[in-house]
């Protein structure tokens, strides 16, 4: 009894950090569609970003805080880049901005490759200590990732209901003519969004990279995550996103836990099926007539 309420107790402290991971980095991507209306396929390669540059940061500097201000700063300016150079002479139309997106993806992929190359390599943990319980010992540094993590998301919530930006988000979200007619510089602000989306991507890239390496393939499972909890909670529904992240991160620890990781992706799939099947629009998504 006391085995197999350790494992309880251990599936859920893994379901508690991989949900707040899952979340920050599916929210930029919520965030993105909810205001844009664009699906970004590189989204998962800012996360990479965020991991990549927080080794080169703390390598360099031996400062783990410098990687987590550093490199979602990176994430962010490529971002910025990449909407104007990319999506905006595009027009954000959904089909040219899928393709361009696709193409995105592989050349971040490449360029990395090509800098970083194909190692995985990893982060000294900021902070090493342990939690001991009665049936094992537990990383105090993951516990320290879900409590940054839920900061993180607070702050974006407070951006977006309490600053006149969020405002202008929106705003923009709801009809972007409208919001334009009456002075809402749509174009920063969707410019805005994709750093946004991207800042939290690579946030939350810093904060896994002493869980997990760093390595240039790592955005790919972060997207396939990222689309599972946008699918779930309702594509551009933030608090749908929240809860769907950490009901798959809570799947995914219980079944890694109890059974086998790669049983657990197949539950969360089956997850996704069904609800494609009796609710199209998610958990939280907006029905409409």
């Amino acid at each position: 009894m006391s085995l197999d309420l350790g494992q309880l107790v251990l599936a859920l402290l893994e379901g508690l950090t991989s949900g707040s991971i899952i979340a920050l980095t599916a929210l930029g991507l919520s965030l993105v569609f909810g205001v844009m209306r664009i699906v970004n396929v590189a989204h998962g390669e800012f996360y990479m970003i965020g991991a990549v540059t927080a080794w080169y940061v703390s390598t360099a500097t031996g400062s783990f805080p410098a990687a987590l201000l550093v490199a979602p700063l990176v994430a962010g300016g490529v971002a910025l880049a990449a909407e104007r150079l990319v999506l905006r002479p595009l027009e954000y139309k959904p089909e040219a901005t899928i393709v361009a997106t696709i193409g995105m993806l592989y050349i971040i992929q490449q360029a990395v490759l090509s800098i970083y190359g194909p190692e995985a390599r990893a982060v000294v943990a900021p902070v090493a200590f342990t939690i001991e319980f009665p049936w094992f010992g537990y990383s105090g540094y993951k516990l320290v990732v879900a409590g940054l993590a839920a900061l993180l998301l607070l702050a974006t919530w407070l951006l977006i209901t309490k600053t006149t930006l969020g405002l202008y988000m929106r705003a923009t979200q709801q009809d972007r003519e409208i919001a334009q007619t009456f002075g809402v510089p749509v174009h920063r602000i969707y410019a805005a969004s994709f750093a946004l989306g991207a800042v939290l991507a690579a946030g939350a890239g810093v904060l896994i990279v002493p869980v997990q390496q760093a390595h240039y393939l790592m955005g790919l499972d972060a997207l396939l995550l990222s689309f599972m909890v946008v699918i779930v909670g309702g594509l551009g529904s933030l608090k749908g996103t929240v809860v769907a992240a950490f009901l798959i991160g809570l799947i995914d620890g219980l079944v890694s836990v109890l059974f086998s990781p790669p049983l657990a992706r197949i539950v969360a799939s089956l997850l996704v099926a069904l609800v494609l099947v009796f609710r199209t629009r998610g958990l939280f998504g907006e029905q409409t007539a």
